[in-house]
C-alpha cells in the first residue's frame, strides 16, 4: 500500500483569500487550450485565427463551468436541488460533472461559431486535441482534493485517503488523470497532426472519453446519494459514458463517409 501525499488543498492564502489546487487545475486547462490553440490556429485548415483563441478560451470557461454545475446539480443531485434550490450556486461546496461541463462546451461553441463563420463540428475538432489537458488536470485535483476516490482494493498501489475511511482504495483520480489526461491528449494529438475529415476528431475524443470512463467505473466508487444503478455494478458515469461511444463512433464513420473535410 501506498501513502496517500495528504497535500494541502489550499496552494495559496492570502488574508481571507485562499487558492485551492482544484481552481489552479482549472486554470491550467485553460492555459493549455490558450497556448496550444495559438500554435494550432497557425495550420492551413485551422477555422479561426490566431487573435481569436482567447475569446474562444473565455467561451469555453463560461460553457464548462457553468454546464459541469448545471450538470452535476441534474445528473447526481437533482433530489436535493428540489428541496433546496440554492445550492446549484454554491459551488464553492463542489460539485462539478463533465458530462454536463462538455454539453455546456457544445452549446458555448456553437455559438461562438457562428461569430467566427465556421461550423460547430470544425471548432469542436480543433478544441479536441487540447481538452485532455484540462481533463487529466482536473482529476488530479481530485487527488489532491481526497475526492472521487477508488473501491477498496488490496492492490499494492491502493491508497487509504483521509474522507475516504479505514479501507485502502484504488486510486482512480490518477488512472483518470492518466487515460483521460495523458493517453487521450497524445491520441487526438498526434492525429490531428494531419488534416482529418470534419466531426473525426470530435467523434474520435467523444468515443475514447466515454470508453475510458466507462472502464474506469468499475474502479471508482459512485457517488454515495446515487450508488449503484443497476446490478450491483452500473453507475451514473458509465450510463451518460454509453451515450458518448455509441455517438462518438457514429460520428467517426459519418465523417469518412462525407467527402467535405475541415
Amino acid at each position: 500500500m501506498l501513502t496517500y501525499p495528504a497535500i494541502d488543498p489550499v496552494a495559496l492564502s492570502i488574508g481571507f483569500i485562499h487558492i485551492h489546487w482544484y481552481g489552479i487545475m482549472y486554470l491550467i486547462g485553460f492555459a493549455a487550450v490558450l497556448i496550444l490553440g495559438q500554435q494550432r490556429a497557425k495550420q492551413a485548415w485551422s477555422p479561426i485565427q490566431p487573435d481569436a483563441v482567447e475569446d474562444l478560451v473565455t467561451y469555453g470557461a463560461m460553457g464548462v463551468i457553468l454546464g459541469g454545475r448545471i450538470g452535476y446539480i441534474l445528473f447526481y443531485n437533482f433530489s436535493e436541488f428540489l428541496s433546496n434550490p440554492l445550492i446549484l450556486f454554491k459551488i464553492w461546496q463542489g460539485g462539478m460533472s463533465f458530462h454536463g461541463g462538455m454539453l455546456g462546451v457544445f452549446a458555448a461553441m456553437t455559438w461562438f461559431a457562428k461569430k467566427q463563420g465556421c461550423t460547430l463540428w470544425q471548432l469542436t475538432d480543433f478544441i479536441a486535441p487540447m481538452a485532455p489537458i484540462g481533463l487529466g488536470a482536473g482529476r488530479i485535483g481530485n487527488f489532491i482534493n481526497s475526492e472521487l476516490w477508488g473501491r477498496p482494493t488490496d492492490v499494492p498501489w491502493a491508497m487509504i485517503f483521509p474522507n475516504g475511511g479505514p479501507l485502502a482504495r484504488h486510486p482512480s483520480q490518477l488512472y483518470e488523470a492518466f487515460l483521460e489526461g495523458v493517453v487521450l491528449f497524445l491520441l487526438l494529438w498526434c492525429y490531428t497532426q494531419k488534416q482529418r475529415p470534419v466531426m473525426a476528431a470530435t467523434g474520435l475524443s467523444v468515443a475514447f472519453y466515454g470508453v475510458f470512463r466507462f472502464f474506469i467505473e468499475f474502479f471508482r466508487m459512485p457517488d454515495a446519494q446515487l450508488g449503484y444503478l443497476a446490478l450491483d455494478w452500473v453507475t451514473m458515469g458509465q450510463v451518460l459514458s454509453t451515450p458518448m461511444i455509441i455517438v462518438g463512433t457514429g460520428l467517426v464513420i459519418f465523417a469518412y463517409k462525407t467527402p467535405h473535410r475541415a
